[in-house]
């Protein structure tokens, strides 16, 4: 079996992506743990559900238990029908991201920091839930933006939705994580029994999302990216084996030489721009690459199917 060798370039994109996961993983963590668990705010994914499952319980199990077995318990439900590749992205926040929220949640108390981060006891209090609401779904958002962008997954109620979809072929994951966080603030709403709390959680998970797509420079989740390179098939072969999606070879003429050249065209979403880049990085360093947002795409694949 042939061993793969990595170059320096390759060990400081893979730190520079791992570092990334992390430190979105803790922004994530601490959004939640600040903002959106001490005030019931149900935002969705599973940080949204263990607060219904605590409220449910009446508090009989530490809300950070609950958040670490949905998170575990999901990731291996991702590992069995998902498989490896998916654990693999998944596995870094899966690890963190409990712990974090677990330390982070101790900051939230009158007595640590002279309640510095204890919002409630704030002279400012009668804003708390808003300022809550707010900064929680900033937080949320740039956690789960900067994670994507490190090439990984907050993973979480996603899975299920990802699982669903991999029975269903018709199905769009976007479409499903939407109906399964809605379906999570609902229960927040009848299990909270708190019509402003569930506003709120909702304008909370708004602004993560808004969050998420300006940090990742667009509002849609698909990109297009124009390489040219003299290596084009090794980069047509890693896109369709490593980053698994078609492209289209174009021939193209430099303007000022007049030299013929190949054109590699390939459209991916945001879980797969870091693998992408990377890819072409470590074949070819001096490719010329451009990437934009796609504004609409309509086909098999994305329109009919399946795309993150």
């Amino acid at each position: 079996m042939k061993v793969r060798s990595y170059t320096k370039s390759d060990l400081i994109a893979m730190l520079k992506n791992f570092l990334l996961v992390v430190l979105g993983t803790l922004i994530l963590a601490l959004g939640c743990a600040i903002f959106v668990v001490p005030f019931d705010l149900v935002t969705g994914g599973a940080t949204g559900l263990s607060i219904v499952i605590d409220n449910i319980l009446g508090g009989l199990v530490p809300i950070d238990i609950i958040i670490a077995v949905l998170t575990w318990g999901l990731f291996f439900l991702g590992l069995i029908f998902l498989g490896r590749d998916f654990a693999i992205k998944t596995l870094v926040s899966t690890i963190i991201y409990p712990v974090a929220i677990s330390v982070f949640m101790r900051l939230v108390s009158p007595d640590v920091l002279g309640g510095f981060f204890y919002l409630q006891s704030s002279v400012h209090s009668d804003i708390a839930l808003i300022i809550g609401s707010l900064f929680g779904g900033v937080c949320i958002g740039t956690g789960c933006a900067l994670t994507f962008l490190g090439g990984g997954s907050t993973g979480g109620i996603d899975i299920i939705a990802f699982i669903l979809c991999k029975f269903f072929k018709r199905w769009k994951s976007s479409v499903v994580i939407f109906l399964i966080d809605g379906i999570t603030v609902l229960l927040g709403m009848f299990v909270i029994g708190d019509l402003v709390l569930t506003l709120l959680g909702i304008i909370s998970a708004f602004i993560g999302a808004m969050v998420i797509d300006r940090i990742f420079l667009g509002r849609t989740q698909a990109f297009t990216a124009e390489i040219i390179s003299d290596r084009y098939e090794e980069i047509v072969a890693v896109i369709r084996d490593n980053v698994r999606r078609t492209s289209t070879v174009i021939d193209v003429v430099g303007a000022y030489s007049g030299e013929k050249k190949k054109m590699v065209m390939v459209t991916f979403t945001m879980r797969q721009y870091a693998e992408l880049i990377t890819a072409v990085n470590r074949i070819d360093k001096k490719a010329f690459v451009t990437i934009s947002r796609a504004h609409e795409i309509n086909g098999e694949g994305w329109t009919y199917g399946e795309h993150d």
